[in-house]
């Protein structure tokens, strides 16, 4: 006779149709909310409509600031201006409307170098998004300094955009790929990278901040070792730049690219940043208007950089949009919003650390809000499901960064990202959602 198993359902990992369980657990004691950072957070949610609608018949909780973030109004209004009242093309207008687009574009670009502290706008080039900047330079740079039996170093954490373009050019060119191992807590193995750099390292591919772990790696040390061996350096930072200030003088990153959508700005437009002297010896990826100063079926001449990187009509709307956003932010206490969410994020490991049967993937120190889970028994998408009727918005799957789940023994999980504008009681309403 087989003895019964005694054990509640959930802790077998799965629960009985129509009941529900709860863990024989001590009582834990609750949590204490994080102290003042000197941060409105009220204040800055209020810039929000988004924010204050419902989804389901409930509130809207906005937890997938890691696939985008919301729109400030500033940045709607800067939109539906250009398009209302200076609808115009840019750079070669003589009228008043193309003066007025291109200062506003212009200024964009400007405002872009201040926020990653470059030396000057002109090694700002605007791309739709962090990915079309990864391939930009895969495709430009790459093409013309990758040859056969180079190395290209790419860590476990990258989102597939920071490594599927290497993985075409590399193809091409005859080089090779090699990944940069992880820890179990989701940092990276820095030995390891140590081990990996050689001769042949021509180039390093690193996260600022990893969209599945929150990792946050020591860029500007491991940028230092590479350039021992010659390397350059591209420094993904688009889950980087809404969380803390960046500086990119200071990583002395050769290359570093972020998406609008990430930092409150319209969605199709982004940045990438590189080194004065790399964008001008780099040959033009796309061909077009723009991009030359003369045109001759017997040889055309080139626009300076980043002109010359910058093939057709660019996103003039997405750029008002961009300023806007950053406009915004410049008016905020980056410090104090940093300390908001570095202990919001405290506050709700620990609080998700505390439910029966969850698996948190991720947990090294320093990490952005980006909180990735399993729970025992559960699907992660019904789990998703679940909670958006309960107004709350996660995102669950692979998170396009299949290898580093992938370095955890999984194949998809929840994951709840957090953003300057997010509370305490949001997070107590995610992990009660997740008990119930």
């Amino acid at each position: 006779m087989t003895t019964p198993d005694l054990r509640p359902p959930a802790a077998l990992g799965h629960a009985v149709a129509g009941q529900r369980y709860w863990l024989a657990e001590p009582p834990r004691p609750p949590i204490p909310a994080p102290p003042p950072t000197g941060f409105d957070v009220e204040a800055v949610r209020r810039e929000f409509p988004q924010l204050h609608r419902e989804v389901n018949g409930r509130p809207l909780i906005w937890l997938d600031n890691a696939a985008t973030t919301l729109k400030p109004r500033q940045v709607a209004e800067a939109v539906a201006e250009h398009y209302t009242s200076g609808s115009s093309n840019v750079h070669r207008g003589a009228h008043a409307l193309a003066r007025q687009a291109t200062e506003q574009y212009e200024g964009g670009r400007a405002a872009a170098a201040r926020l990653l502290g470059a030396p000057g706008p002109e090694q700002i080039v605007f791309v739709r998004g962090a990915t079309e900047g990864v391939n930009l330079v895969a495709q430009s740079w790459g093409r013309a300094n990758l040859g056969l039996g180079d190395e290209i170093l790419v860590s476990a954490a990258e989102h597939h955009s920071n490594l599927v373009p290497w993985q075409l050019i590399a193809a091409e060119r005859r080089a090779r790929v090699r990944p940069i191992p992880l820890l179990p807590d989701g940092q990276l193995d820095r030995d390891a990278y140590r081990d990996l750099l050689g001769s042949r390292t021509r180039l390093v591919a690193l996260t600022h901040a990893a969209n599945v772990l929150g990792t946050v790696p020591p860029v500007a040390e491991m940028t230092a070792l590479a350039h021992r061996y010659g390397a350059r350096v591209l420094v993904d930072g688009a889950q980087a730049v809404s969380h803390f200030p960046v500086d990119v003088s200071a990583l002395d990153a050769d290359f570093y690219v972020f998406s609008g959508h990430k930092i409150f700005a319209p969605t199709g437009i982004g940045v990438l940043y590189g080194k004065r002297e790399l964008l001008e010896a780099m040959p033009p990826w796309q061909g077009g208007g723009n991009m030359i100063e003369s045109v001759r079926f017997e040889g055309n001449t080139y626009a300076p950089v980043p002109h010359r990187l910058e093939a057709g009509t660019g996103h003039i709307a997405g750029v008002a949009g961009l300023r806007a956003a950053l406009d915004f932010l410049a008016g905020l206490d980056r410090q104090a919003a940093a300390r908001h969410e570095e202990q919001l994020t405290a506050y709700a490991m620990s609080a998700l650390a505390g439910v029966p049967g969850i698996r948190l993937i991720g947990t090294a120190p320093g990490k952005i809000g980006v909180l990735t889970f399993l729970l025992a028994g559960t699907d992660p998408a019904e789990l998703a499901r679940s909670l958006d009727l309960q107004g709350i918005a996660v995102r669950a799957g692979h998170h396009c960064a299949q290898p580093a789940l992938r370095s955890f023994g999984v194949a998809a999980a929840v994951r709840a990202s957090l953003a300057l504008y997010n509370t305490v009681q949001e997070v107590d309403a995610l992990v009660a959602a997740v008990r119930s």
